[in-house]
Order: structure tokens, then C-alpha cells, then sequence
């Protein structure tokens, strides 16, 4: 019988802990590393060819929100297509635990908003076998997975099973409903939840809001409410914080809980936020975190965001726009409804204001005339005639064709096409300097993928694979050794999640065969593969020879194998 399940033979090892590369085999067994070192081809039942390849752990991705999709994508993709072998769910305080069986509808409005999740997707898509947050965890556990699943616990879902989400945005909490949610959130942290998760921006400025246009209830939580929510986590004497708010709210919980606080974003001078706007430049966001960490003792992390930007979208069901209020004005409601506001003179007269005022298109630095129509649905009205007339064309052309400000080119499209009309923004290119200066933060985690969310307009969730091969191959902005620490073995020290994000002996066999000269991202595609027939925005990957989760191979050259070895993993258990 052979002595290995399988055997990596003549690979680049980079153990992600920053080790000088080598080469070397590493046998495989029992869903563990057994051997690094010289292995005999004969001693593994199977046998990979990695010479010229890079063996490393696989990736760590600490923002998804795969909450809904891992229970119909075992795989997490976009995630798993890029060597990414464990997420982490539950980020930004949204979730659907705990969760009464009578408010279901609920969360699932909240989250088909504000990270863009298609509602009947969601409806047919997830079992909701489930009320406690424990029981969300056993579910969790029960349902196949291609990765590893580590979950914070989101403080929206809290208010909402304690007081109601509604009720809450209206009221103070009482100091019993206050302390039951405490209560609550230290049970699921001791059923295996690693850390509290919020947003926390705000009712102005704030582009991830409810589904009806409202602040999110945690973007309204007061400082009491945070205090208690912190000095909670910090009871434990475990466990870390995920923010989506301004720096000092996480120096804020950070001082008070004692305990990490992952921040998100930090983001180059430049770079789109789709979470509302940049509120400092990266140098001064770079020294602050130098301050907070270095000078008053706290151990607050910073997100990155390390892809360059572009996106899709249809007025549809587009919600990136809602810091602007006659934009967020006119993408409330039905279709029909859109469709009437969209084409209303005076609502564009106020577009086309601010659009001269802010510059780019929703004041996020996409140049309107480079946006493409890039495509029209063929389930609309004159589709025929609506592709003919615009389809591959930008904005600036059909603008000067006929004769019209842009707003109303793009806008009249898109109400023609029933708002069944996807646009193509460019490419936003971070320069390698400023990728260079956040990436090398010494608390910068490489990431904000947000997979799981937003999947008909952004694809950040192909982080590792840019990293890999644009910012490392192509502009050397940092070692590989340094990029394989920060994308696997940093952020697992980050949030606790112990034993992983590495390659050593005795460490679980979480690995990515890759060719460093090849790695990189696909093109862009729409594909329906999403339950009730919906559809999303994806790009592949290449390079990637193959990538095991837990000893079992999930891919070979991007094939999925249909292996689902990925584990539920529970924070200060596992």
C-alpha cells in the first residue's frame, strides 16, 4: 500500500511564513502534510509533476459574503477558482442568524440590497434550517463545502431577533434588549463564531443601505450600543472585530474590546470605494495605523483593497450609487417605477449637476463617455434594433451621434432596454507605487474580495491571483515570499484561525500548485448558474495546476473534481 494519499513531486515550496523558497516533494495523508523533504514517486498513491511550479498554502480570504452561497456553491466561487481554501462568512455585521422563522423575508430584503445577493436566489438557494446562530453553524456544518468555513457574528441580525430591525432604527434598545444581545453574541462566539462583524457608516455618505433606502441598523448603533458589544467580545479573552466604518471608529473598538480589529478599507489614493467614499488618503490612513499600532499599543488591522477596479451594471437593481440622493432617489422601487424616474428631465437636470460637480460618472472616477453599452438583454422590446443601434458602443459615441449630453445617452439606453442594459466601466489602474505603499502596510491584509456579494457588477474576489501576477510578477512590488505570508498565514493570524495558512508537517494539507509565470485572472463573463435561473459576473483563473483543501484535490487546471473536503471551522475549538 502506498505510504501517502498523495505526493507533490520537485515544487518551489513557499511555506507562507515568509522562509526562503526551496525545493522539494511533499507527501500528503490523512488529509494533513506528512513529509516535506525527498519523497519517492512510489510511495504516493497519486503523484503530481510540480517541477517549475510554485507549492504554497492555499489562500485565506477573511471578507466574503458567501453566507447564502456556499449552501448551493460548495465551492465558494468565485473564491475557490483562485486557490482560495478558507473564507470567512458573516463580515460587515450582515447575516441570517439568528433569525426568526417570520422575519426570513427580512433579511433576505436587506441583503439583496445592500450586497446585491438576487432575492429568489437567496429564497430557493438556502435551506433555513435554522433559528440560533448555533443552528446556523450546524447547518453550516451539515452542507457540503469545497473550502473551509470560519463565520464572525453580525450584529444586524441581533437587533433584529432581539428588537426588530424596523424598531431599532427607531428607538434606543433598553438595557435588557442590550444585554440579551450580549448574551447572544457570546453564545455563538462560544458555539465557534470568531468575532463580532459590523458596518458602521452612518446616515450620510453611507452607499450600502437597506432595502428601502434607509441606514443599515448598525450604520445607526450608538456608542453605548458598541461599547457593550465590544466589552462583550472582550470577555473572552478571544475572538477579533471586522469593521466596515471610518479608522477611528476601529481604534474605538479596539481600545475598548482589547481585542484585534480587522478595518475595513484601505485603499489607494485613487481607487474606487464601493463602500462610500475614501475618507482619508492612504498615506495619512498609513500613519494613523502606524500610530494606533505602534504608539497606543492596539492591534487594528487594515483590508486592502489590492485589485484595480471596473465594473458592470444595470439600473436594474444597481445600488453603488446611493450616496447621491438623486440617484438613490430614482433606483428605489420596481423596475416600473425606475423606469418613469429615469427618464424624468428634472431628475436627470440634477444628475447631470452633480455629475459636472463631482466628476466621473456617480462621482466615482469612471470616465462617463469610456463607459461601454456592453450589452442589451434579447428578452427585451426591440432588442433587434437596440443591439444593432448600441451594442459595443460607449457612452461618448452614442452621445455625439445623437447630439446628447451623456447623462441622457446612457439613461435613454438603459430605459429603451428596459434597464436590462449591462454597462462596462474601465479599467480604474491603481499606480504600482500606491499599490506598493498599502500593500507592504506592515498590518495591510490583501483583499476586500466581498465574494458571495455585488456579483452582477464587481469581481474583486480574483485578489490573490492579481496579486500574484500583476502587482508581483509584473511589478514587483513585493517578494513572493512576503505575498504568500500576507495572503495565506497573516490573515490567519488575524482572525484566529489557528494552524492554517501555511505548509509545514502536521498542518493541514490547505495547498495551491501554481505556474508563477502564467497565474493570473480570466476575462470577465455573465453566466447563469445561480439558483432561479439568475445570472453573474465572473472571471476564472489560470495557473493554477491544482488547489487541495484538507488533502483533497477540488481542482486540477480549473477543472472542479467535485471533491468537497472543506471543513466548518469553529473559532477557539478548532
Amino acid at each position: 500500500m502506498p505510504l501517502y494519499d498523495l505526493v507533490i513531486k520537485g515544487g518551489t515550496v513557499i511555506d507562507g511564513l515568509q522562509t526562503p523558497r526551496y525545493r522539494a516533494d511533499v507527501a500528503i495523508a490523512g488529509g494533513r502534510i506528512v513529509h516535506i523533504g525527498r519523497v519517492s514517486a512510489a510511495d504516493g498513491a497519486e503523484v503530481v509533476d510540480a517541477a517549475g511550479k510554485v507549492v504554497a498554502p492555499g489562500f485565506v480570504d477573511l471578507h466574503t459574503h458567501y453566507d447564502s452561497q456556499l449552501f448551493w456553491d460548495p465551492w465558494c466561487t468565485m473564491s475557490g477558482w483562485h486557490g482560495v481554501t478558507s473564507v470567512v462568512i458573516g463580515n460587515c455585521g450582515f447575516g441570517f442568524a439568528p433569525c426568526k422563522p417570520a422575519d426570513r423575508e427580512r433579511a433576505m430584503l436587506s441583503l439583496s440590497r445592500n450586497e446585491a445577493v438576487p432575492m429568489e436566489t437567496m429564497k430557493v438557494g438556502m435551506p433555513w434550517d435554522w433559528e440560533t446562530f448555533p443552528e446556523f453553524l450546524e447547518s453550516v456544518g451539515r452542507a457540503p463545502k469545497g473550502v473551509n468555513v470560519m463565520s464572525f457574528v453580525p450584529l444586524a441580525p441581533l437587533y433584529g431577533y432581539v428588537v426588530g430591525l424596523d424598531e431599532a432604527k427607531g428607538r434606543a434598545v433598553t438595557d435588557d434588549e442590550l444585554e440579551r444581545m450580549c448574551r447572544l453574541l457570546v453564545e455563538a462566539m462560544e458555539a465557534g463564531g470568531c468575532g463580532l462583524s459590523a458596518q458602521i457608516l452612518g446616515d450620510v455618505g453611507n452607499v450600502q443601505l437597506d432595502y428601502d433606502g434607509t441606514p443599515m441598523v448598525t450604520d445607526l448603533m450608538s456608542e453605548r450600543d458598541l461599547r457593550a458589544f465590544c466589552r462583550a467580545l472582550g470577555s473572552l479573552g478571544r475572538g477579533v472585530a471586522q469593521v466596515t466604518s471610518p479608522l477611528e471608529t476601529a481604534a474605538f473598538m479596539a481600545r475598548e474590546s482589547g481585542r484585534p480589529i480587522i478595518w475595513n478599507a484601505l485603499l489607494a489614493d485613487g481607487a474606487l470605494n464601493q463602500h462610500g467614499g475614501q475618507q482619508l488618503s492612504h498615506r495619512d490612513a498609513l500613519a494613523r495605523l502606524a500610530e494606533l499600532n505602534e504608539d497606543e499599543g492596539l492591534r487594528v488591522f487594515a483590508q486592502a483593497l489590492t485589485t484595480n477596479f471596473a465594473s458592470e451594471f444595470t439600473f436594474e437593481e444597481y445600488n453603488l450609487t446611493d450616496t447621491i440622493p438623486c440617484w438613490k432617489e430614482a433606483l428605489l422601487g420596481t423596475v416600473a417605477e425606475k423606469r418613469v424616474k429615469l427618464a424624468d428631465p428634472a431628475r436627470r437636470a440634477a444628475m447631470k449637476e452633480v455629475h459636472e460637480l463631482r466628476g466621473g460618472l456617480f462621482g466615482a472616477g469612471y470616465p462617463l463617455g469610456e463607459i461601454k453599452v456592453h450589452w442589451i438583454s434579447s428578452d427585451v422590446a426591440r432588442a433587434r434594433e437596440l443591439k444593432e443601434t448600441y451594442e459595443g458602443f460607449t457612452v461618448g459615441e452614442i452621445a455625439a451621434r445623437e447630439g446628447k449630453h451623456p447623462i441622457d445617452a446612457m439613461l435613454d439606453v438603459a430605459v429603451a432596454g428596459e434597464l436590462r442594459v449591462g454597462f462596462a466601466t474601465p479599467l480604474l489602474e491603481t499606480p504600482p507605487e500606491s499599490m506598493r505603499e498599502i500593500a507592504n502596510c506592515p498590518v495591510a491584509l490583501p483583499g476586500v474580495s466581498d465574494g458571495g456579494a455585488h456579483t452582477k457588477f464587481v469581481t474583486t474576489a480574483r485578489y490573490p491571483s492579481e496579486l500574484l501576477g500583476l502587482w508581483v510578477r509584473e511589478h514587483g512590488i513585493m517578494t513572493l515570499e512576503q505575498a504568500h505570508w500576507r495572503l495565506s498565514a497573516y490573515p490567519a493570524a488575524a482572525a484566529g484561525l489557528k494552524g492554517r495558512g501555511f505548509l509545514a508537517e502536521g498542518a493541514p494539507a490547505d495547498v495551491v500548485v501554481y505556474d508563477p509565470d502564467t497565474v493570473d485572472s480570466l476575462p470577465a463573463e455573465r453566466v447563469w448558474d445561480y439558483p432561479a435561473g439568475e445570472w453573474r459576473l465572473i472571471q476564472k483563473a489560470r495557473g493554477y495546476d491544482r488547489i487541495i483543501v484538507n488533502g483533497k484535490t477540488t481542482f486540477i487546471d480549473g477543472e472542479c473534481t467535485k471533491a468537497t473536503p472543506g471543513r466548518l471551522l469553529r473559532h477557539g475549538t478548532d
